[in-house]
């Protein structure tokens, strides 16, 4: 099955409450994300208002500054710390 994501929230503070195809939902801080890249497309949404409109398309989310994340990335970020999904990063080249 390819990782879709089918909803998503903006709590605040960079932090997008997200549930996936597959039913599992998490949070994804994404501050360093944003913060220590920089590449324009990722200091653009450095302002808060801006990285809050992001919206879903092709089953990942997206941002008017062209930035868009994988669905593999954001779950990741979101459950970097669960032990279930650790074989999983492996095999998606996340350490």
């Amino acid at each position: 099955m390819m990782l879709s994501v089918i909803d998503a929230s903006y709590l605040g503070d960079y932090k997008i409450a997200l549930m996936f195809n597959d039913k599992n939902t998490g949070i994804a801080n994404l501050h360093d994300v944003i913060f220590d890249d920089n590449r324009v497309p990722f200091s653009e949404l450095r302002d808060e208002n801006e990285f809050k409109k992001f919206k879903i398309e092709h089953d990942t989310l997206v941002w008017e500054s062209g930035l868009d994340l994988a669905p593999e990335f954001l779950f990741f970020v979101a459950f970097k710390k669960s032990p279930e999904f650790q074989n999983q990063f492996k095999a998606w080249g996340y350490q």
